[in-house]
C-alpha cells in the first residue's frame, strides 16, 4: 500500500467503501435509536391535551411557527435522525389519516420504547420485547372496542349537538376556552357542505379565510367563496346573476403562430386598431347577450376588454390561482371556458350574490350560492396576528378532519384519559395471565399509557401521582369514564364533562405508535453512507428567500 495508508482497513470496513458508519450491536444501533426517538417525543409530549405549551419553531427560510399541533411541529423540524424520522412518518399518517391524535402518537411511542430501553437493560432480547407488544396492542384494540360508549355508533351528522360533543376534544387540544366558539363554526360549516351520503364528505369544501384584525367573535361561516381580492371593474355587487368562467384570461388573443404584418399606409394603420376594437366589442357583446352578469377570468384581464366589459355592465373577478377557479366553479357550478367566446347557456354557473366588503381594511369578494348541493363554505377567520390565525386554522382543519372521521365511523370512547387508565388497568391484568418474558413488555405496555393522564396533569400544573392514583382508584371499582376534569383540576366521570374522543382517532394513533415502535426495536445495525458530496442544500440561493 502507499504511504500514509498505514492503517489497513479489517473486518467490515474493509467491505465497505471508504467513509461508511457502521454502528451493531444494542448499545450502538438499538439503545442510540431509542434515545433519539425519546427526545423526539419529549419535545411533542410537553404540548399534548388542552392545557400543551406552544412550541415556536422557526424553519431554514426564517418562517416562524408557534403552535402546540404536533403535526406542524416535527414537519418543520428537520430530523435527520433516521429512527426518529419512523415516528415522524407515523405521526404524519395519523394527521393525513384522521387529522387529530399525532401528538399521541408520537408521545405514546416514544412511551414504550423508553419502557423498551429499561427491558433490554434488565436483559430481555428485543425480539421478546416485540412479541409481547404485538399481544399487547392486539389486546389494547380489543379492550378499545369494549369501551366504544353505547348508542354512539348511530348518529345524526346533520344535527350540531351530537357533531359538537364529538369535535370538541379535537379542537379544545389546539385552542382551549375558544372550543366552544370554534366548534359551533366549524360544525355549521361542515353540515352546511354535507353530501347526501355523509361517507363522501370532501375536506376540501370546508375553507378557511384569514383575516387580521377583529377577535375570533368575529369570525363568520359563509356559504360561498371568499375570494381575497377585489374585483377588477367598478361594478362592487350583483344579485342573482349568472356566470361565465374563462380559464385563460379575458384579453384579445394573440395568435398561436407568430405572424408578421406589413402596413403600407397610415389608413390600414388605423383601420388595424379599428378591426381590434370591434373584434373584441363583439366576443364581450355575445357574452353579455348570453344572460352572463359576472365575467370571471383565470388569467389577465385586458385594458380593452375591461373598457367593454364595464359598457355592457358586467362585473369582471379575477382568479389567478388554478384551484381557486375549479373551487369557484364547484360552488357556482360553471364550466370553465378556454377562449373568450359566446358561451353555451349549459356553461353558465350562477350565484346569489358577489359584493365586494371590507373586513379589516382588507377588500375580499364574497360569492354566495345558498341553493347550490355540495357547494362550498368558507369558515372566515379573525385574529390579531398572523400566528394566531395559523393556530386557528389548524384547530379548524383538525375540527373538520375529524367530521370526516365521524362519517365514516362515529362511534366515541371516553376522553380526558379516561380511556388509557382503563387500558393501562385491564393490559396489566392481561400481562399476568401471560406466561414467558413477553410478560414483561406487556407490562410495560400498559404502564406506558399512565403517560396520557401524567402528561394531561403535567402540563396543568397538577400532582400527577396523585391524580392517576386516584384514577386508578376509581377505575378498580368500576367506573370506567372517569377522567380528569382539568378546569378543577380533579377526577371526574367524563359524561358529565362532555369529553369524548373519537374511537377511530385513537385506535389508529395507539396502532401507528406501537407499529413504529416495533419498526425501530427490530433493527440492530445501522449502516450508513458517506453522505453525497455536492452542494448543501439548506441554505436557498440568493434572492428566494422571501417566502
Amino acid at each position: 500500500m502507499a504511504p500514509g495508508f498505514n492503517i489497513q482497513p479489517y473486518g467490515i470496513q474493509s467491505m465497505l467503501k471508504e467513509g461508511h458508519k457502521h454502528l451493531s450491536g444494542l448499545d450502538e444501533a438499538v439503545l442510540k435509536n431509542i434515545d433519539a426517538c425519546k427526545q423526539l417525543s419529549t419535545i411533542t409530549r410537553t404540548s399534548l391535551g388542552p392545557n400543551g405549551m406552544n412550541k415556536m419553531v422557526i424553519n431554514h427560510l426564517d418562517k416562524l411557527f408557534v403552535t402546540n399541533d404536533a403535526a406542524t411541529i416535527v414537519n418543520e423540524l428537520e430530523v435527520q435522525h433516521p429512527a426518529a424520522k419512523i415516528l415522524v412518518l407515523a405521526g404524519k399518517a395519523q394527521q393525513e389519516e384522521i387529522g387529530d391524535g399525532a401528538n399521541l402518537t408520537i408521545s405514546f411511542a416514544g412511551e414504550i420504547l423508553q419502557g423498551a430501553e429499561e427491558l433490554i437493560r434488565m436483559g430481555l432480547h428485543p425480539s421478546e420485547i416485540i412479541s409481547g407488544y404485538t399481544k399487547a396492542i392486539n389486546k389494547t384494540i380489543e379492550i378499545l372496542d369494549e369501551l366504544v360508549e353505547k348508542g354512539s355508533e348511530t348518529m345524526d351528522v346533520r344535527d350540531k349537538e351530537q357533531v359538537i360533543s364529538r369535535m370538541k376534544a379535537a379542537v379544545a387540544s389546539k385552542q382551549f376556552g375558544q372550543e366552544d366558539t370554534i366548534c359551533s363554526l366549524v360544525a355549521d360549516a361542515c353540515i352546511q357542505v354535507c353530501p347526501k351520503n355523509p361517507a363522501n364528505f370532501n375536506v376540501d369544501n370546508v375553507r378557511v379565510a384569514k383575516l387580521l384584525g377583529g377577535g375570533l367573535h368575529n369570525s363568520t361561516v359563509v356559504r360561498g367563496m371568499v375570494l381575497k381580492s377585489d374585483t377588477v371593474g367598478t361594478i362592487k355587487r350583483i344579485e342573482k346573476a349568472k356566470v361565465a368562467v374563462f380559464a385563460g384570461g379575458v384579453d384579445t388573443s394573440a395568435t398561436e403562430t407568430k405572424g408578421t404584418v406589413l402596413i403600407h399606409t397610415a389608413e390600414q394603420l388605423e383601420n388595424y386598431s379599428k378591426t381590434e376594437e370591434a373584434k373584441v366589442e363583439e366576443l364581450i357583446k355575445a357574452v353579455a347577450e348570453s344572460g352572463a352578469k359576472v365575467v370571471v377570468s383565470g388569467g389577465s384581464v385586458g385594458e380593452m376588454a375591461l373598457h367593454f366589459c364595464e359598457r355592457y355592465k358586467l362585473m369582471v373577478l379575477k382568479i389567478s390561482s388554478k384551484f381557486e377557479l375549479r373551487r369557484f366553479c364547484r360552488t357556482t357550478g360553471a364550466v370553465a371556458m378556454l377562449k373568450l367566446g359566446q358561451p353555451n347557456p349549459d356553461d353558465l354557473g350562477y350565484v346569489d350574490s358577489v359584493s365586494v366588503e371590507e373586513i379589516g381594511g382588507v377588500r375580499v369578494t364574497i360569492v354566495k350560492n345558498e341553493e347550490g348541493g355540495n357547494s362550498v363554505a368558507t369558515v372566515v377567520l379573525r385574529g390579531s396576528t398572523d400566528s394566531i390565525l395559523d393556530d386557528l386554522e389548524r384547530a379548524v382543519d383538525d375540527g373538520v378532519n375529524t367530521y370526516k372521521a365521524m362519517c365514516r365511523d362515529s362511534r366515541t370512547v371516553p376522553g380526558a384519559a379516561a380511556t388509557e387508565i382503563e387500558l393501562a388497568k385491564r393490559v396489566k391484568e392481561f400481562s399476568f395471565k401471560e406466561t414467558g418474558l413477553d410478560q414483561y413488555a406487556i407490562a410495560k405496555f400498559a404502564e406506558s399509557f399512565e403517560m396520557v393522564p401524567r402528561t394531561l396533569s403535567e402540563n396543568a400544573g397538577l400532582n400527577a401521582m396523585e391524580i392517576i392514583s386516584s384514577l386508578y382508584a376509581e377505575h378498580a371499582s368500576g367506573n370506567t369514564r372517569v377522567g380528569i376534569d382539568l378546569e378543577e383540576g380533579v377526577c371526574k366521570d367524563v359524561s358529565t364533562i362532555g369529553v369524548w374522543d373519537l374511537h377511530v382517532t385513537k385506535f389508529f394513533a395507539l396502532k401507528y405508535a406501537a407499529d413504529a415502535a416495533c419498526t425501530v426495536l427490530r433493527v440492530d445495525q445501522i449502516i450508513m453512507a458517506k453522505p453525497a458530496g455536492g452542494p448543501r442544500r439548506e441554505q436557498p440561493a440568493a434572492g428566494m428567500d422571501d417566502d
